[in-house]
């Protein structure tokens, strides 16, 4: 999900009619690419400019993007006064399940001092960053370095086309977006009062993976930052709970790994904390143990010949090991062999414990792994 992840949130409601231009190229996958909130932003910040020094809005607007796309944005909301103008535009984000599709994103700019430049500030729903660790300095506007450079170079555009001074302050804010920030990442990683306007190519790809990892990466900067020496990677929300229940980890510890348990590894590996938990679903770290980093269904499958294997070194007998080869699921693997007394939570844990100290090679992070059922119950430990 492309945008929804790294620390940012919103809505799109435009449909294909609110960009356009040269965008033909984007459509190889089959699923429609969209636009970021950093390239909405951008094109209102242009409309904007170029009212406020010409009278009159670009209906559409068009934007350069980093890699060279320029695509072209209808205008959902326009304002001009004596002293400042506002463009707004509705966010689509294309086929990719975006929060932020459907968001009505603002930007309101007003002359600013001589020699200042451009300056970013945070209107209604973009939010402040409080904690240390992201790559903005804590107290200011959740607008991350590529659409501030984006906007940047939008207004030395506009101000030479039209003889501006480019001195600019540039006021983001997204409708609704203080509601919309509470189901995304942002809150946790110490974005508080709304969204963040994000984006680093200014296209949305469908079903990317690159926000997720990306917001793993932050967090673990974030506990850092925060002098954390004990973080916990977990698949979902439940082994969520069951890692707080565990080891009391506040919550600026706790990593929204999902199905990327690679991206986790990895990056602690280049950036250490001293204790890694790992908690999750036995299926899905069963894919671990067996030596899978992403843990999708779609890119990894539970091998059940493996967990008969395990279950045989666990002491299993034949029957039995046969039932966990032929098992419809693999927690009816680990129930059949719970009732007959044969670890096979454990030896999972244990086996996906030894995958994440591969990954690390001797980083210095210690790990523990948590196997639970659906209902939240641990069915293996190790370390």
């Amino acid at each position: 999900m492309a945008e929804a992840g790294a620390a940012a949130g919103a809505a799109d409601g435009a449909g294909a009619g609110a960009a356009g231009g040269r965008d033909g190229q984007l459509r190889s996958s089959g699923l429609r690419h969209g636009w970021t909130t950093g390239a909405c932003a951008t094109a209102a910040t242009t409309a904007a400019y170029t009212a406020l020094l010409t009278g009159e809005f670009p209906d559409p607007v068009t934007i350069t993007l980093p890699k060279g796309q320029q695509p072209a944005f209808a205008l959902a909301a326009e304002e001009l006064t004596d002293r400042q103008a506002m463009a707004g535009i509705v966010k689509d984000a294309g086929d990719d399940p975006d929060v932020t599709h459907g968001a009505l994103i603002r930007a309101t700019v007003r002359h600013g001092e001589a020699g200042s430049g451009v300056v970013f500030r945070a209107g209604p729903g973009v939010g402040t960053v409080t904690k240390a660790g992201l790559p903005l300095a804590v107290g200011e506007p959740a607008i991350n370095p590529v659409p501030r450079q984006m906007m940047r170079d939008a207004v030395a555009e506009v101000a030479a086309r039209h003889g501006g001074s480019g001195d600019l302050v540039v006021e983001i804010s997204v409708d609704h977006g203080e509601e919309i920030a509470r189901s995304t990442w942002n809150p946790r990683l110490g974005i508080l009062g709304g969204l963040s306007i994000l984006g680093t190519t200014g296209i949305v790809v469908p079903y990317s993976c690159s926000a997720w990892i990306d917001s793993i990466r932050r967090g673990i900067d974030v506990a850092r930052a925060a002098g954390r020496d004990h973080v916990a990677g977990c698949t979902g929300s439940t082994s969520e709970k069951v890692a707080v229940a565990v080891h009391g980890l506040p919550e600026d510890a706790l990593l929204d790994m999902g199905d990327f348990a690679g991206a986790v590894l990895k990056y602690l590996k280049r950036h250490p904390v001293p204790r890694l938990t790992v908690a999750g679903g036995f299926a899905k770290l069963s894919k671990l143990a067996a030596g899978h980093l992403d843990l999708h269904s779609a890119r990894s499958q539970v091998d059940k010949g493996y967990l008969a294997g395990l279950a045989r070194q666990g002491g299993a007998d034949e029957a039995l090991t046969a039932a966990v080869a032929a098992a419809n699921t693999g927690l009816e693997a680990v129930q059949l062999c719970a009732a007959a007394q044969v670890p096979l939570g454990d030896l999972v844990a244990e086996g996906a414990r030894a995958t994440a100290l591969g990954v690390l090679r001797g980083s210095p992070v210690e790990v523990d792994v948590i196997c639970i059922d659906r209902a939240g119950n641990i069915v293996g430990r190790a370390g």
